[in-house]
């Protein structure tokens, strides 16, 4: 389900995106277990699949002294490849997660310190020689999972974030508008 920006849609189309129900307390165990055995092996997956881009990226260097279309294209298949194996699976269940499952005004406390860490990221001036400050964001599943994402959205819109094409399921993707 894809949602898009416009300032009317974020006031008035987002109310369904409510918090998931608690997941049975012996569920969250089983996956926690699961995850402090798997996520030793994930890591190791992790420094494998990186070493390996490495490797053949300083292969693909050679070729790419002479075509440019090569390296746009190898560049896209890095992000993808680094960018699923350095995040956590979404079935993983983290402590905090089976410490709280269920506390929204825990997970609200985590919205409103996440968004208020990336506001101040994008709001920073731009220092000389240095890059550009970030003009989107992405609020993670896991961290607003016991409040909705509707309440990302409320809050993001009161510190001058626009919502962006967005799977509520996955993350809330966020746009600062004062970048422009």
């Amino acid at each position: 389900m894809y949602e898009y920006k416009n300032s009317a849609f974020v006031v008035a189309g987002t109310e369904h995106w409510v918090a998931w129900p608690a997941r049975p307390r012996w569920q969250l165990v089983a996956r926690f277990v699961a995850t402090v055995l798997f996520l030793p092996f994930w890591v190791v997956l992790g420094i494998a699949v990186f070493l390996g881009t490495l490797a053949i990226g300083l292969a693909i260097e050679v070729i790419t002294a002479v075509s440019s279309s090569y390296d746009k294209a190898f560049d896209r298949f890095m992000d993808k490849a680094l960018g699923r194996v350095f995040t956590l699976p979404r079935w993983c269940v983290l402590w905090s997660e089976m410490r709280y499952e269920g506390d929204a005004a825990h997970y609200r406390a985590r919205v409103d310190k996440l968004v208020a860490k990336w506001t101040a990221k994008a709001s920073a001036p731009r220092q000389p020689k240095k890059p550009l400050p970030p003009s989107e964001c992405e609020i993670p599943r896991r961290a607003y999972r016991g409040c909705g994402g509707h309440y990302v959205v409320q809050v993001a819109t009161a510190q001058g974030w626009e919502l962006r094409p967005s799977e509520p399921e996955k993350s809330v993707r966020l746009w600062w508008s004062a970048s422009t």
